[in-house]
């Protein structure tokens, strides 16, 4: 199996080898086209890239720093285990008489809250209390400030309802408006509230992967625009005018983040002779009631938490539209296909140019992790929330592949002097300095900047290297060591007394190069022993190099100062 296994390591070796030969540093290229088909042809059916938001924006929301507060006008009145249990002694479990919620209604009403918004489906009328549906009737008939919810049926059974479009309250035609139109409905039995401004769809309708993250404003049946609940009771203030088909809800924090309050608190202390609650605890408060109890909880997946109470959910669309501040994502496909070019391509020409290197990873993470960052900043600072979740993505697809073929082909794309001359085959000369610095600390910054600088002074037929990364046992001995190498052919001597006065010359301005490059304290030239050495080079082996090397190492090396 080893056999196996080391001859399936030669081959891939051979086989990458042969590939960087041929496509070489053009290979980052080519991809990059490919990477570019592949995004435009993505931003102009799936979008699959430029509409990645849903995890990432969930992890974004649950650790944002910037939490907006809850409305404290909105109040939550809950029909909680407590009240069931407190009025089951008279009214039995759940569903109550609705003259229960005629009560509470009247009482409440006396405080004049600004709505008082029902989380509670109403379905069919009352056949055991008909006497409790009139007077409820009759209560929400001097009530102008209570909305009821309507649910929307599937459309499928549209077919099946006798229901008119047109007889739906609050129901606006658009041009598209199929005018016969008759819709699967389930409206209150209740003739005081069917009018328009006071009823409202509470359709909620999560994502494919199960998560709540939009509230409808407008259903859209058969071309008839449907008011949703909070979209009437915003209304009612003049407000939500300018609001989308769907908000995409600017989450006030977890679960039970409004004020609470139970509902039997409230109905039995107004039953007292002399109520301990305060008389003016809703007067211009906007009430919800809706239920919290595990028998009747409509719990729904959020990106803050997977069970959120509906009626928080209802709670918080009305919030979103109040103010205004719902959270806004751009589609902007071709705005997000650029910023993905722009990582594609940039990234293509700095392998192209550079080639794969330490400093490349570090700069491109740290480029994507500020375009992450600028994402979550978005959503801290405003409530305008930039999704740069899918060109981030696919540029990372990219920087990965390039990255592969870039270590799998990293000895067929080395381009040092050394690497050329095994290719070349012939026999040349070579020089080598080697420049040492006797340090007590590992300077490779600083020893990149100088090397840097070097390589951009324009030396002919040259190369710069020097060891990377923290070394141990041996290898620390070339720790702060810089090796420049120069090769020429053999039989030109003009040619080569030249390059000999480039050493010269590199020797002489090496306290200008290294004041220039920054790096005078890190790089003291009094701790600087250089070495040199020079002697023919044969392309079909490496051995030269290594021999010169040494020669370079065993001569008696001159400090600089």
């Amino acid at each position: 199996m080893s056999a196996f296994l080391q001859r399936l390591k030669t081959w891939l070796a051979r086989a990458a080898d042969s590939i960087g030969r041929r496509l070489r540093q053009s290979f980052f290229l080519y991809l990059a086209a490919v990477f570019t088909v592949i995004a435009v042809i993505d931003a102009v059916t799936v979008n699959y890239f430029g509409g990645m938001r849903q995890s990432t924006f969930d992890t974004m929301l649950r650790l944002r720093v910037n939490v907006p507060e809850p409305d404290p006008e909105i109040i939550i009145v809950d029909i909680d285990e407590k009240s069931l249990a407190a009025m089951s002694a008279d009214y039995g479990r759940w569903p109550w008489p609705r003259q229960v919620l005629a009560e509470f209604l009247d009482n409440v009403n006396a405080q004049e809250p600004k709505a008082v918004v029902f989380d509670v489906l109403f379905s069919d009328p009352d056949i055991q209390n008909p006497d409790s549906d009139a007077y409820f009737n009759e209560v929400l008939g001097r009530s102008p400030n209570v909305f009821l919810p309507m649910l929307r049926l599937d459309a499928r059974h549209d077919t099946l309802s006798r229901l008119p479009a047109a007889r739906v309250p609050g129901a606006v035609a658009t041009a598209l408006a199929v005018e016969d139109a008759r819709l699967a409905m389930v409206l209150p039995p209740f003739e005081a509230i069917q009018k328009p401004g006071h009823l409202g769809t509470h359709n909620v309708y999560p994502d494919s992967d199960g998560v709540v993250r939009r509230y409808p404003v407008r259903l859209d049946a058969q071309g008839w625009l449907l008011p949703s609940l909070p979209f009437a009771v915003a209304q009612a203030e003049g407000k939500g005018g300018d609001a989308p088909a769907a908000l995409l809800l600017n989450w006030r924090g977890k679960p039970f983040t409004y004020r609470y309050v139970s509902f039997s608190d409230v109905y039995l202390d107004a039953l007292k002779e002399s109520p301990t609650r305060p008389a003016d605890e809703f007067r211009g408060k906007i009430l919800v009631i809706g239920s919290t109890a595990a028998g009747l909880l409509d719990v729904r997946g959020t990106p803050l938490d997977r069970s959120f109470p509906g009626v928080e959910i209802l709670a918080t669309a009305i919030d979103n539209l109040r103010h205004g501040d719902w959270l806004r994502a751009p589609e902007a496909k071709f705005f997000y296909l650029g910023m993905a070019l722009l990582i594609i391509w940039g990234t293509a020409f700095a392998f192209w140019r550079h080639g794969a290197s330490n400093k490349l990873d570090r700069v491109y993470g740290l480029s994507q992790f500020v375009l992450l960052g600028f994402s979550y900043a978005t959503v801290n600072v405003g409530n305008v929330y930039i999704n740069l979740t899918g060109p981030v993505f696919i540029g990372a697809l990219y920087f990965s592949v390039a990255r592969i073929y870039a270590f799998a082909t990293e000895r067929a794309l080395d381009s040092s002097l050394v690497a050329r001359t095994d290719s070349s085959g012939a026999t040349l000369r070579g020089l080598m300095l080697v420049l040492r610095f006797r340090l007590e600390t590992r300077e490779e910054a600083a020893i990149g900047k100088l090397a840097t600088r070097i390589e951009r002074s324009g030396l002919r037929d040259s190369s710069v290297e020097y060891v990377q990364g923290r070394q141990k046992g041996l290898w620390r001995l070339f720790e702060n060591t810089l090796v420049v190498c120069w090769l020429h052919d053999a039989g030109d001597e003009p040619g080569w007394q030249e390059v000999r006065q480039a050493a010269d010359t590199l020797l002489r301005d090496l306290g200008q190069s290294i004041t220039e490059a920054g790096v005078t304290a890190a790089l003291p030239l009094e701790r600087l022993v250089s070495f040199r050495a020079e002697g023919r080079i044969r392309g079909d082996t490496p051995e030269d190099w290594q021999a010169l090397l040494a020669a370079a190492l065993l001569e008696k090396g001159d400090k600089h100062s």
